[in-house]
């Protein structure tokens, strides 16, 4: 009935994104998302994505094993803060219909290389300019790990800012489960 924080997360940018579309995928990741992205938008479209660990970047060029995606896709070395500057040297007058943030750390990497709250709020700030009518930004917190809960904390405060003329914002969660990751979920008015 109720699907898992990721899935949850990926149905509602399938529900919004259209082949052709610009997408974001700004914590690459085990790469994961991106592949899903890059499918989405199809063989017009274009997804760029980010992250600071070359294994990161190494592990998302992986997972675009489909015909073509890995056609559609630009891959980063920088932190989801540079995301205005990257889009506007790499997809110049563009909006992306969708972005994603899967915080925390790489899965099976180094605990030491971890999102921030400082570095995630002016990503989201961006993000939230840049994003097109009509389009989805999707933030999956982790609060179980060292820094997780302060992040965690600052992006829902961060959130809980937007007007509800600019935004709908969704919060998803499992109130049941101790530190149990949530999903936020921004679209523009």
């Amino acid at each position: 009935m109720f699907h898992p924080i990721l899935n949850q997360a990926h149905a509602w940018v399938e529900r919004v994104l259209k082949p052709g579309d610009l997408a974001i995928d700004a914590t690459l990741g085990n790469g994961r998302d991106t592949a899903i992205l890059a499918e989405r938008v199809g063989p017009h479209g274009l997804v760029i994505g980010f992250d600071l660990q070359q294994e990161a970047l190494d592990s998302a060029r992986a997972r675009l094993t489909s015909p073509g995606t890995a056609d559609r896709v630009i891959l980063v070395k920088t932190g989801h803060e540079g995301m205005a500057g990257v889009l506007a040297q790499r997809a110049p007058g563009r909006r992306p219909r969708a972005v994603m943030f899967n915080l925390g750390y790489l899965p099976g990497g180094n605990r030491e290389f971890a999102t921030k709250a400082d570095t995630t709020l002016a990503a989201l700030a961006a993000a939230f300019e840049l994003i097109a009518p009509g389009g989805i930004i999707t933030v999956v917190c982790y609060p179980g790990h060292a820094g997780g809960q302060d992040e965690q904390d600052a992006v829902l405060v961060w959130a809980r800012s937007i007007p509800s003329f600019r935004a709908t914002v969704v919060l998803y969660q499992f109130l049941n489960a101790h530190k149990a990751p949530c999903l936020l979920a921004i679209t523009p008015k």
